[in-house]
């Protein structure tokens, strides 16, 4: 298993405890799926560095799992489905983007 980071954006429309809900609820598919989440954390609502459909705001939640590449891909189709989420992203952690310019010597 690999560790991510799942970062979403929920519509600032949502009341702050539906938000924290949202995030329970993607806590509770991963696990159905077989990943395990080690941890959530919900910064709440924040300033957009540029407006998404109109939004100027939203909630920011991280989430941090365990597992496999196949959760990731039946989790990015459910977020990009979802109603409530106006972005996110998953990452690997433990991977750096190779530098532009740079060449190995």
């Amino acid at each position: 298993m690999r560790t991510y980071e799942l970062m979403t954006i929920h519509r600032p429309e949502l009341a702050e405890a539906e938000a924290r809900r949202e995030s329970k609820v993607l806590e509770r598919f991963l696990t159905e799926e077989g990943a395990s989440v080690s941890d959530i954390d919900f910064w709440g609502k924040r300033r957009l560095a540029y407006e998404i459909d109109k939004a100027v705001e939203g909630y920011y939640t991280v989430l941090t799992f365990e597992g496999e590449s196949n959760h990731v891909d039946r989790l990015n189709r459910a977020l990009s489905l979802s109603d409530s989420v106006l972005r996110h992203k998953i990452i690997r952690p433990d991977i750096r983007p190779a530098r532009r310019g740079n060449r190995p010597e």
